[in-house]
């Protein structure tokens, strides 16, 4: 498991990085000002060895990328699911019954003969009259 969550946080530097270096080449227009003499030789890396140093590390970040990305699939593919009570919609879940004070009271006939429709108040709609136009 330790394995894991270290490859992973290996895995997001290397992501990161990636980004970083692809962000930071240039494209390949610029090398027409810099073979004309415009700064090409100012640079840190020589007048060529930048592109070459951005272009190996860029090729050696994707790979590492790739073969993580592998080793990730391969790691949680192989992994279980832990079972949830919402899977299995059609058997009932049972809950433990929680010990309080307040007394629980089965439905029965008679407690249901008890609430009649007397017990709620009953409001009459408002006529067509009574309502105002706006």
């Amino acid at each position: 498991m330790v394995f894991y969550e270290i490859l992973v946080i290996v895995y997001l530097i290397v992501a990161v990085m990636l980004i970083g270096f692809v962000l930071i080449q240039q494209g390949k227009g610029a090398g027409m000002g810099a073979s004309f003499g415009s700064g090409g030789s100012n640079t840190v890396f020589g007048s060529t060895g930048s592109g070459n140093f951005l272009t190996r590390t860029t090729a050696i970040l994707a790979t590492l990328f790739f073969v993580i990305s592998l080793i990730l699939g391969n790691q949680t593919a192989d992994k279980e699911k832990a079972v949830d009570d919402w899977q299995n919609l059609e058997v009932p879940v049972v809950e433990e019954a929680v010990d309080t004070d307040v007394p629980v009271v089965p439905v029965t006939e008679q407690t249901m003969q008890s609430t009649t429709d007397a017990d709620v108040p009953v409001t009459e709609a408002p006529k067509e009259d009574d309502v105002p136009n706006l």
